[in-house]
């Protein structure tokens, strides 16, 4: 049996994320309990969680051309997933993702930075037509420009490809960019 094609559409930004007692106030600093780097970003989570349930994976993303991209490209060699689509920018960083947890209470504050995955181009998903068009299915979020998402959805649909949207993060009314293919 073939692997199913999956081709996802997101961004991948370095998780620097730090355990703390306590969430700290504005202008305070505090010392935190353990610190963390690793690959994130709902995109090339969701990449990866594909390929690691045997499928064969066409990420859609971009990356600085820094130490966080090339993290990036290691670890999706090592989890079987092209690099043909993983488009670079030699100008901007590659996305991060500042994310602070209060050990006690397991709440949050995430600050993310788009970087180069904000930079992503329509001319670029254009690019990647045959990778959405031959795909089983395309996954997308929020998290990149909506331009270049749509054109995504636009090309999937164009092929009779099933969609799923992640609608993440939260926007106040994304529906009115998406409206034309809610049911």
């Amino acid at each position: 049996m073939a692997k199913p094609k999956v081709c996802v559409l997101g961004a991948f930004v370095a998780d620097l994320t730090c355990r703390t007692d306590r969430m700290p106030k504005w202008g305070e600093t505090i010392l935190g309990i353990a610190f963390k780097l690793g690959p994130g970003g709902k995109g090339s989570n969701q990449a990866v969680a594909a390929a690691r349930l045997n499928s064969d994976v066409r990420l859609i993303t971009k990356l600085g051309r820094d130490a966080f991209g090339e993290m990036a490209r290691s670890f999706y060699l090592n989890e079987g997933i092209s690099l043909d689509r993983v488009y670079e920018d030699p100008e901007e960083s590659s996305g991060t993702a500042t994310i602070v947890v209060d050990d006690r209470t397991r709440e949050n504050a995430i600050v993310v930075v788009q970087g180069a995955c904000g930079r992503l181009t329509i001319a670029e998903v254009e690019a990647a037509r045959q990778e959405i068009a031959t795909s089983d299915i395309f996954l997308t979020q929020l998290e990149l420009p909506f331009p270049p998402t749509i054109r995504g959805i636009e090309i999937a649909h164009e092929a009779g490809v099933p969609v799923i949207l992640n609608p993440a993060p939260h926007f106040r009314s994304p529906s009115k960019y998406f409206r034309k293919w809610i049911t």
